[in-house]
C-alpha cells in the first residue's frame, strides 16, 4: 500500500513538471479532447428523437378576475402620495408658499410661522430647493428643504437640510442638519438658435457651465462676432447635487469635456491634471486652451467697442479706438488676463480710476473707468485674479470697462493678442494618460450629441 501511494505520487510531480514545461502542449491536448467531445457530441445528436414527432398535450385552465367593484375598493383603500417641488422667493409667506406647492393645510402653515426651526425656511434669501409630500386632499405629510450654508467656506462642499414631518394628531417636527455635496457626472447637447446662453438654458445646462464653455473657447471663437445660428456643442460636466438634486447656488462643478462646432469648424476641449494636481484645457490633439493671456478681463460679457475707429461718445469726433470696452453692470468684478505686477493703480484724467499691469516680453494691460481698485503698486497678480470692479468713473457715459493691450507701449489688438499668445504644454509623461481620458470624454460626448438628437438628455 505504502509503495502504491509513493509511485502515485512520483506520477503526480511528473505530471506537474510536464504541465509546467509544455503549457502550450498541454493546451493544445485539452482542446483536442474538448473537440472530439464536441464531435461525439455531434455524432450522438442526430440520434435524438425530432421534437415534432413528440406527443403534444393542451392545458386549458380557467382565469376568473376580481370584479370591478372589489378593484375599485381595493384602489380606493391605497394611500395616495403627490410630491411637489419649487424654490423659495425671498416675499414668501407660509401661506404663499404652501399654496404654489397645491398644500392645503393651516395647521402646517402656523407651524411654519411659529416654529423657530421651521421659520428657517423663510429666513435669509429665496432659492432655498423645497419638495413637499402631501395626501389626496393636500395636507402636509413633510417638507424637505436643501439650501446653503450660512458659513460661504462650507458652500461649495456641502448643504443644509430643513426637514419638517408630520406625526400623529397634527403634531409637527422640524429639525436641520448638515450633508455633504455629492458630485455627479452629467451631459447636455444644444443648438445655438439666438445666443449661448439662450441655447444652454434650453438644453437645462447651468449658467456656470455655459460661463466656462465661453471661457474654455474664448481663443478659437470670437463668441461676440463669430457665434452662428446654428451652431452646436455638447458638455460633460459635474453637477454638485443635494439629495441628488442639482443645487441652485454657488459653484455648479467643473466642465469635464466639451465639443464646440461653429461654422463648420469642429473644436473640442478636455479638462485634465498632470500628476502634480495642475490642470488645465486641452484639445483632443493635445494642445493646451489655456494661453498666456485671457481672452477677456471679465467672464462671458457684451463688447459695446471695440477695437477700430468709432464716434467718440462724448468727442463726437472719429476716433481710432484703441482698446475695447465692456458693458456690464457696476460692480462687476474685473480679472488680470495674465500674470504680471502692478505697474500703476490709482486715478488717471478720463481713465478715472485705472490698474495698469506690466507682463513679461514688453507686454502689459490697461483697465479703465473702475468703480473700485482691489490691488496695490508692485502687487504680483496672477491670471484670473480679481483686481478690481467694473464703474463709470472718468469720460464715461455709462458703466463699463475699458480694456487695453499694450506691446512695447502701443496698443494693440485684444483678441488677436490673446490668439497669438504662448499655450501650455503637456508634458511627454502625461500624453497617454490624457489619450486615455481624451478617448473616454469623446465618447460621452458623442452620447450626449445623440441624446441630444432624440429629444432626451442625459443627467
Amino acid at each position: 500500500m505504502e509503495s502504491l501511494e509513493h509511485a502515485a505520487a512520483a506520477a503526480f510531480a511528473q505530471t506537474g513538471r510536464f504541465v509546467s514545461s509544455h503549457p502550450r502542449s498541454l493546451t493544445a491536448a485539452v482542446m483536442l479532447g474538448l473537440g472530439g467531445f464536441a464531435a461525439t457530441a455531434f455524432g450522438i445528436a442526430p440520434m435524438m428523437p425530432d421534437a415534432s414527432d413528440l406527443p403534444k398535450r393542451l392545458v386549458t385552465e380557467t382565469v376568473t378576475p376580481q370584479d370591478i367593484q372589489s378593484q375599485l375598493d381595493a384602489l380606493a383603500e391605497h394611500e395616495l402620495q403627490l410630491y411637489r417641488t419649487d424654490l423659495t422667493r425671498s416675499s414668501d409667506t407660509a401661506d404663499s408658499l404652501l399654496k404654489r406647492l397645491n398644500v392645503s393645510d393651516p395647521i402646517a402653515a402656523a407651524f411654519i410661522r411659529n416654529d423657530p426651526t421651521a421659520r428657517k425656511l423663510l429666513e435669509g434669501r429665496g432659492g432655498k430647493m423645497v419638495q413637499v409630500t402631501t395626501d389626496e386632499a393636500g395636507a402636509l405629510s413633510e417638507l424637505v428643504a436643501r439650501y446653503a450654508p450660512s458659513n460661504s467656506e462650507l458652500v461649495a462642499t456641502q448643504f443644509m437640510r430643513l426637514r419638517i414631518k408630520r406625526f400623529e394628531n397634527n403634531r409637527f417636527q422640524a429639525m436641520v442638519e448638515t450633508a455633504p455635496l455629492a458630485a455627479q457626472v452629467r451631459m447636455g447637447s444644444g443648438t445655438v438658435r439666438s445666443s449661448l446662453f439662450a441655447a444652454t438654458d434650453d438644453a437645462r445646462i447651468p449658467d456656470a457651465v455655459a460661463t466656462q464653455l465661453a471661457e474654455v473657447f474664448a481663443t478659437d471663437i470670437d463668441f461676440h462676432r463669430e457665434l452662428r445660428k446654428g451652431d452646436t456643442f455638447s458638455v460633460v460636466y459635474e453637477a454638485l447635487t443635494a439629495d441628488g438634486e442639482a443645487i441652485t447656488w454657488g459653484a455648479s462643478g467643473k466642465l469635464l469635456g466639451a465639443d464646440f462646432v461653429n461654422n463648420g469648424r469642429n473644436y473640442s476641449a478636455v479638462w485634465f491634471k498632470d500628476a502634480q494636481g495642475k490642470g488645465a484645457y486641452f484639445g483632443l490633439d493635445g494642445q493646451s486652451k489655456k494661453r498666456a493671456f485671457l481672452a477677456s478681463p471679465m467672464e462671458f460679457s457684451r463688447v459695446t467697442s471695440g477695437f477700430a475707429m468709432r464716434m467718440h461718445p462724448i468727442l463726437n469726433t472719429w476716433k481710432q479706438h484703441k482698446g475695447v470696452d465692456y458693458g456690464a453692470p457696476s460692480g462687476t468684478p474685473i480679472r488680470t488676463v495674465g500674470d504680471g505686477v502692478v505697474d500703476f493703480a490709482g486715478w488717471q484724467n478720463g481713465y478715472g480710476n485705472v490698474v495698469e499691469i506690466r507682463h513679461d516680453n514688453g507686454r502689459s494691460t490697461v483697465y479703465a473707468h473702475m468703480s473700485r481698485i482691489d490691488v496695490k503698486r508692485g502687487q504680483h497678480v496672477d491670471q484670473g485674479m480679481r483686481i478690481g470692479a467694473v464703474g463709470s468713473t472718468g469720460w464715461a457715459t455709462g458703466p463699463h470697462l475699458h480694456f487695453e493691450v499694450k506691446l512695447n507701449g502701443v496698443q494693440q489688438n485684444p483678441t488677436l493678442m490673446a490668439k497669438n499668445s504662448e499655450a501650455v504644454t503637456l508634458s511627454p509623461a502625461a500624453k497617454a494618460q490624457f489619450a486615455q481620458l481624451a478617448t473616454s470624454l469623446k465618447g460621452q460626448l458623442e452620447i450626449a450629441e445623440t441624446m441630444a438628437r432624440s429629444g432626451d438628455y442625459a443627467e
